[in-house]
């Protein structure tokens, strides 16, 4: 027999208002308090929602600043992502295993370095295991498991991407994910990242991404792990 627990606390994070803006329309709007705008859901379940701003350093800052002010149960963050591995099809959601700041690193004439291959930072520092941030989440709601790089810079030249696609052999690409990750296992947080291909990473072509389907599968996958979060508690 399940147990439900009344009143769970859910922080979605996202880099973008436009990545979550049809979930929202799913669910009744509550009330709002400084950059997290709350929600609530089925069966009583509160949802908030925090939009970090692009990349690493706005996600750092936010999620902790959110973090200093409520406990959470669990926080996901979610949003569009490149991927690397063409057996990935746009529209497809994967949940995110490990993930890795790949551009936080040394050049050398022709070749990239980690901190970790430098030794600036030890590779098995917490929360690094063998280089990498690491999710060890109970559930992957049956979603495909994929290791993530996050930089700076989206790869858009056949020259960065073939390098750091060698490099570090990950599935897909964001801006966030690996920021996330480091916040959420130093704070001690329950976490997952999900993310939707809008697009592989190739020499910039807009032409060939979907972010309408990209956002519209995240919306209705994350609709579904919510109500999984709510069986299984």
């Amino acid at each position: 027999m399940t147990k439900v627990i009344l009143n769970m606390k859910i922080l979605i994070v996202s880099a973008t208002e436009n990545e979550i803006q049809l979930l929202k329309k799913d669910i009744n709007k509550k009330d709002s308090a400084l950059c997290v705008r709350k929600y609530t859901v089925i069966k009583n379940f509160i949802v908030d929602f925090l939009i970090t701003g692009v990349g690493g350093v706005l996600t750092t800052y936010n999620l902790l600043k959110a973090l200093s002010v409520k406990k959470y149960d669990v926080v996901i963050n979610v949003g569009i992502a490149g991927s690397f591995n063409s057996e990935l099809k746009i529209g497809d959601t994967v949940f995110v295993q490990t993930d890795q700041f790949a551009d936080l690193g040394i050049e050398d004439k022709d070749e990239l370095f980690t901190v970790f291959e430098k030794d600036f930072i030890p590779k098995n520092q917490f929360p690094f295991k063998n280089s990498l941030l690491e999710n060890s989440y109970e559930f992957d709601f049956g979603l495909k498991k994929v290791s993530a790089i996050t930089v700076n810079t989206t790869h858009g030249s056949r020259k960065n991407i073939e390098l750091f696609k060698n490099k570090f052999n990950a599935d897909i690409e964001t801006m966030e994910g690996a920021a996330f990750f480091y916040v959420c296992l130093n704070e001690g947080v329950n976490f997952f990242q999900i993310r939707t291909i809008s697009n592989y990473v190739e020499e910039r072509n807009e032409a060939n991404w979907n972010i309408p389907l990209a956002i519209k599968n995240l919306t209705q996958q994350l609709l579904d792990i919510i109500n999984v979060i709510v069986d299984t508690n």
